[in-house]
């Protein structure tokens, strides 16, 4: 019969004691393997709870040194501070399971000097294929040690604007207003501008009519900002009294007075909203007029034509001589 043979070697197979075998063999090295492994895997998680302190302090201390004995509030410390953590966190966390992995490849009686040759040429290579990646991890690392974006920052990227959700090593995301996300490699940002780093400031430019006394403008300008420096809700976030530069532009229909105020950073939209409310009505109430492009419409009664003679003819009575005038001209 075909695979007599093959059959009864399979019988045989099943009938020994191959299995009992194998399982005490197993269990031997699942008893001399797994303790190790879970001893690897044990301080391994230890190890990354230390190093989370240990991160969160070392944070704590680049961004006092990078401060250069200036003095930030709470936010900005906090901003600069969630920003350090995130990367110096997920840097050590990816090169500790890289060891980890090791160690458990080693206890498998795995040799990792092969795997560890041809990961280092296998990276050579795509360093020669990745150039771009390189130079956006080298921006990124500029980017993050001169502190010139942080989480809540908002900025402009390359002329766009929104609010940082993440800075990394290869890649900074921003949200703008409509939702919309915006993500920037490192290598290929030009230009950084942030908005709210340190400290912001609202500026104005208020038009009012020549006829005003800008003198007296300007003496409700600082009055007004005064108020709003008292406001339990926003006083706080105003750093200095109202700057006034003066009479800035003498516009087509304005006289232009421009001013600024210092907030804390990302208040100055808010600020700048109700300093612009309650000045409002601080010039209705003065009498203070702000021009607006306006039209005036003149209506009269219409004067008699000046033409001299009579109106001329209608078309149907000029068509009509027309033809009177051919009728004559053919009699003849």
């Amino acid at each position: 019969m075909p695979f007599e043979g093959e059959m009864l070697m399979i019988q045989l197979w099943l009938t020994s004691d191959f299995w009992h075998e194998a399982g005490r063999n197993l269990f031997s090295w699942a008893l001399g393997v797994l303790p190790g492994i879970l001893f690897i895997l044990l301080m391994a998680l230890v190890v990354s709870r230390f190093l989370e302190k240990a991160v969160k302090y070392t944070s704590r201390f680049m961004a006092a040194s990078i401060n250069q004995g200036r003095v930030l509030d709470e936010g900005e410390v906090e901003k600069r501070l969630k920003t350090l953590t995130t990367i110096l966190s997920t840097g050590i966390r990816l090169l500790l399971w890289l060891v980890v992995s090791m160690m458990i490849l080693r206890r498998l009686g795995i040799d990792v000097a092969p795997l560890m040759a041809g990961a280092g040429i296998l990276g050579l290579a795509v360093g020669f294929g990745a150039q771009e990646l390189v130079r956006d991890f080298i921006a990124g690392f500029f980017i993050l040690m001169e502190n010139q974006i942080r989480l809540g920052d908002v900025a402009l990227i390359n002329g766009t604007g929104g609010l940082v959700e993440h800075v990394g090593l290869r890649t900074v995301v921003l949200r703008d207003n409509t939702g919309t996300v915006h993500v920037f490699q490192n290598g290929k940002i030009n230009t950084i501008s942030n908005m709210t780093k340190d400290w912001s400031a609202q500026v104005f430019d208020i038009g009012v009519a020549y006829k005003e006394d800008t003198d007296h403008v300007v003496s409700v300008m600082r009055r007004v900002a005064a108020d709003l420096r008292k406001d339990e809700v926003l006083g706080p976030d105003i750093l200095e009294d109202m700057e006034v530069m003066g009479v800035d532009a003498f516009a087509e229909s304005a006289v232009v007075i421009k001013a600024r105020i210092k907030t804390r950073p990302i208040r100055q939209w808010a600020v700048g909203r109700e300093y612009r409310r309650r000045l409002k009505y601080a010039f209705d109430r003065e009498g203070i007029e702000i021009p607006f492009p306006h039209r005036t419409v003149f209506l009269g009664e219409g004067q008699p034509s000046q033409l001299p003679g009579p109106f001329p003819e209608s078309s149907s009575e000029l068509s009509s001589r027309e033809e009177a005038d051919g009728r004559g001209r053919g009699g003849r």
